[in-house]
């Protein structure tokens, strides 16, 4: 589950200087993390470098805002989620804060953010992202977030994915990298 209801405040990476042992990390996971019980451990053991380490560094990154996040990226289409609706919300802005905050955390909400309005053609600041296994039931779903939203919502819609689209997180070229200095 990931929410996000306030830009990040978080540096843009700009000063960040990513070294030899960074891009080897970034390039190691560039395809996912390994499926094991602990994927920082086999990344340091593929690496030379202690576990702890692996997850410092993407620590620092994230910090840094040259990662945003880590996490996991379901194909919905291969677990039998087939209808993935973009839920769609016009609130109240003295809300939309509080309210997002509880949209997230909605156990069937897999991401929820705050995007600007762009009047006169899109009212809505809200955004939420179900799936289902029917339309039905992604409506179901729908349905449960506007009543969890009551009267600080004025206006809903769905839009349903009509195609896959390649997910990918941060991808970097191979070339020479600058050395670490920790």
């Amino acid at each position: 589950m990931s929410v996000s209801t306030f830009p990040s405040e978080r540096d843009t990476g700009t000063n960040y200087q990513l070294c030899a042992k960074d891009r080897q990390l970034i390039l190691a996971t560039q395809a996912g993390l390994p499926l094991t019980s602990d994927p920082w451990a086999t990344l340091g053991e593929r690496l030379g470098i202690p576990a702890d380490e692996v997850l410092a560094r993407f620590h620092r990154m994230q910090e840094a805002g040259v990662l945003r996040r880590v996490a996991a990226v379901p194909d919905h289409y291969k677990l039998g989620y087939r209808f993935n609706g973009m839920t769609v919300w016009d609130i109240d802005d003295k809300a939309v804060s509080t309210m997002g905050q509880r949209v997230g955390e909605l156990p069937f909400v897999s991401h929820c953010y705050r995007r600007p309005r762009h009047q006169p053609w899109w009212t809505y600041n809200l955004f939420a992202m179900v799936h289902g296994t029917s339309q039905q039931e992604v409506e179901d779903k729908a349905r449960q977030i506007k009543d969890l939203l009551g009267t600080t919502c004025s206006g809903h819609s769905i839009l349903y994915s009509s195609a896959i689209l390649k997910k990918t997180g941060l991808r970097l070229k191979k070339q020479g990298d600058p050395s670490c200095s920790e």
